[in-house]
């Protein structure tokens, strides 16, 4: 999958963002998955945007994934203990149903964790929904290791994993246009 170009989005890619989150919303509940049957969180995914933290992944000059990739570390989930500065963090990422099943997630992942490299992190972290073992697989799968689950009776996601990010890596197989 040579062919993905990841890049920034800009704030007035809001639609696209949430219009890919929207459809992975659709498509987890037409497999009976309660994971994120709420409205996109408009608020977050604007900062991100101003921010340059959230990034869309283009297949054909096509918005085919989205994610965001940044420093924040939920202190509900990441104790002083896990030394939350040593990572970056995966938050919000969606991959197109056109793209599902050509391993773009894998490649958006690999990506972040060049971020991370190139940022002089020693992890690539994200927290994923409690009780989405099909989701927990595909993580460890991809080189994330559980570090554990965190039980909030307000929260759904606390599923929290980590991958190293490996110092020697090339150069992930998204190319990035800033």
């Amino acid at each position: 999958m040579n062919d993905v170009v990841v890049r920034a989005a800009g704030p007035d890619e809001l639609e696209v963002v949430e219009g890919l989150l929207k459809e992975a919303s659709a498509w987890l509940a037409a497999r009976g998955i309660d994971q994120w049957q709420y409205p996109p969180h408009t608020d977050r995914i604007t900062r991100a945007l101003e921010r340059g933290d959230c990034y869309l992944a283009f297949r054909n000059d096509k918005p085919a994934g989205t994610l965001q990739v940044d420093d924040f570390a939920d202190p509900e989930f990441w104790t002083a203990d896990d030394r939350p500065e040593t990572a970056l963090y995966v938050h919000r990422m969606a991959v197109s149903r056109e793209a599902s099943g050509e391993g773009l997630g894998a490649v958006l992942l690999d990506w972040a964790a060049g971020q991370a490299r190139d940022a002089g992190k020693t992890w690539l972290r994200l927290d994923a929904w409690k009780d989405n073992p099909g989701l927990h697989r595909y993580y460890e799968e991809h080189g994330f290791e559980l570090v554990r689950i965190v039980d909030l009776p307000h929260r759904r996601s606390g599923a929290l994993y980590q991958r190293r990010v490996n110092r020697d890596a090339p150069v992930p197989r998204a190319s990035r246009s800033d």
